[in-house]
């Protein structure tokens, strides 16, 4: 679990925060399920890499908020994000 976690719905800061991971917008294959697909984890076949406008798209059309961490307990840069409701 997460030292510190912030939320937002900045599209800006969001898409800074990923870059800095190397995070690409992606869709769960066959569903509208957005995530984030970083080096190394789920990839093809499981997600879809689609453009950062369609991800805001959908990011807006379901009302979403995005949950993350910058640093882990150990100082390290995190990774960890969690798309939430904003309701």
């Amino acid at each position: 679990m997460p030292k510190r976690s912030h939320v937002t719905i900045d599209h800006e800061q969001i898409r800074e925060w990923a870059e800095e991971r190397r995070g690409k917008p992606a869709v769960v294959r066959d569903t509208t399920i957005i995530r984030l697909d970083f080096p190394g984890f789920a990839g093809p076949p499981k997600l879809q890499r689609i453009s950062w406008d369609e991800w805001f798209g959908k990011f807006e059309e379901k009302r979403l908020a995005f949950l993350h961490q910058d640093k882990m307990a150990d100082g390290k840069r995190s990774n960890f994000n969690k798309l939430v409701s904003r309701d």
